[in-house]
């Protein structure tokens, strides 16, 4: 295909979840036509997933400014910038009028099943960048579809592939044939049916991230109305003065409350923590389970586990395509070495743009919580500001994309999860990744809830 034929082509996203949205909105004013495909029925389908949590950063930081404006003359009006909204709230106030207004430029039910170069696999070379990018789908009646596209922004992010329990990365042994009792997510104990299924009983919490530190709250609060709840929180470090993150100093005080309340749920005796375990297997014993640490230690009978210990990529649909990918994050090369939790558990990590999430192969993007591979926090307003310069790059506007346009808020505490499971460096406070000082910039942000993103 010409050169100019491909470039009238639309840009494919992948995922209709806010940063995917966001990127059509990006593209619309840059004049560039989107083709938006979402797996789901609705726009958001992974965040309306933990509708029940609270996002620890308010709406003025999680509405594009260029979705705004394309809202705006339905007489949309933002909420009040200060409040925080639900998940579920997120989806159905911002997120579907987007999708709604953006309209069949949208496609749901539309699963990306695969992506590469127009009569190109990986390995041919020939006229390769002159190609377009050809997308295979699969439609929710099971037709199946090919879409050319002149680029490709992925922004399908991590929720569907959550890491185990086993502290090596696999499955802890006896993980999968216990899996009725696992489970990966926050659990929403206003429904009644998940509400039974921890009342009275010891649920097992392993991860130390703000998904859960919600989990330890909700479970506390359970627990002071019916007797017999208990929390068992499973921690592969140290308990140091960082564990429940910064608290007061946190510049994003809903997220330092979140930690202060999983330490006042700890303190009051609704859970109990465990440290320095690294799950190695998962036992039955009737009708409950036996948590097996690396070392030996046994952990009492639990009736549950919620296992949150963060999210990782789903890189297959992308294997015909040349993607250069850090070996240990998942995540863009140039971007791996600012995000690193063996590294950056304190410190500046500056916005970012399309220079740091460009791949050998030209015109293919993954951002939001999928840029990040297997790091652990993000921010919206990162991914709002990633669209942006990507757009920017595609409309051929390179001064545009190399130009920062966010400031980020700091916070009180840094660390990442490479220090943190570090036995020695957990046993103080300079090593376990706690900073001295309040104005230090966290690298991104996990949401309160089992997101991890925003």
């Amino acid at each position: 295909m010409p050169a100019s034929a491909t470039h009238e082509l639309p840009v494919a996203v992948v995922g209709a979840g806010p940063v995917g949205l966001a990127a059509a909105a990006r593209l619309i004013e840059r004049g560039l036509v989107p083709i938006v495909l979402e797996a789901g029925p609705t726009a958001g389908a992974a965040v309306r997933e933990w509708s029940h949590v609270r996002l620890f950063s308010p709406w003025g930081e999680v509405v594009d400014p260029a979705a705004e404006k394309l809202l705006a003359p339905t007489g949309w009006t933002r909420p009040e910038a200060t409040a925080y909204p639900s998940g579920g709230e997120w989806a159905e106030q911002y997120l579907q009028p987007l999708a709604d207004v953006l309209g069949d430029k949208v496609r749901f039910g539309a699963t990306v099943t695969g992506v590469s170069r127009a009569g190109r696999d990986r390995i041919v070379d020939a006229d390769r960048e002159t190609q377009p990018f050809v997308l295979h789908i699969r439609h929710a009646d099971g037709r199946e579809e090919r879409v050319l596209a002149r680029a490709v922004i992925d922004a399908s992010g991590t929720w569907g592939t959550p890491s185990p329990a086993g502290a090596d990365g696999l499955p802890a042994l006896g993980e999968n044939a216990a899996a009725e009792h696992i489970a990966y997510r926050v659990p929403d104990l206003k429904d009644p049916a998940v509400r039974s299924r921890y009342t009275g009983r010891r649920t097992a919490v392993i991860g130390s991230g703000a998904s859960a530190f919600t989990a330890l709250a909700y479970l506390a609060d359970l627990a002071k109305e019916e007797e017999g709840t208990h929390a068992v929180w499973i921690l592969r470090r140290g308990i140091t003065g960082s564990t429940y993150g910064g608290g007061d100093a946190d510049q994003l005080p809903a997220r330092g409350a979140l930690g202060l309340r999983a330490k006042a749920a700890v303190e009051a005796g609704h859970a109990s923590a465990v440290t320095g375990f690294r799950t190695q297997s998962v036992e039955r014993d009737g009708d409950r389970l036996v948590l097996v640490a690396e070392d030996g230690r046994r952990l009492d009978h639990v009736d549950e586990v919620i296992v949150l210990t963060g999210f990782r990529p789903d890189l297959s649909i992308l294997s015909e395509v040349r993607l250069g990918l850090d070996e240990r994050l998942q995540a863009p090369s140039a971007l791996a070495p600012l995000i690193d939790p063996n590294v950056h558990s304190c410190g500046t990590v500056y916005p970012h743009g399309v220079n740091e999430l460009s791949h050998p192969e030209q015109g293919i993007y993954l951002v939001g919580m999928k840029s990040y591979g297997r790091a652990p926090t993000f921010l919206a307003m990162t991914g709002y500001e990633q669209v942006r310069s990507i757009a920017a790059a595609i409309a051929g506007d390179q001064e545009a994309a190399e130009r920062v346009e966010l400031t980020l808020p700091d916070t009180g505490v840094c660390g990442g999860a490479g220090l943190y499971d570090d036995p020695e460096a957990a046993q103080s406070d300079e090593g376990g990744g706690c900073c001295a000082a309040p104005a230090t910039l966290q690298i991104g942000l996990g949401v309160g809830s089992a997101s991890g993103g925003c």
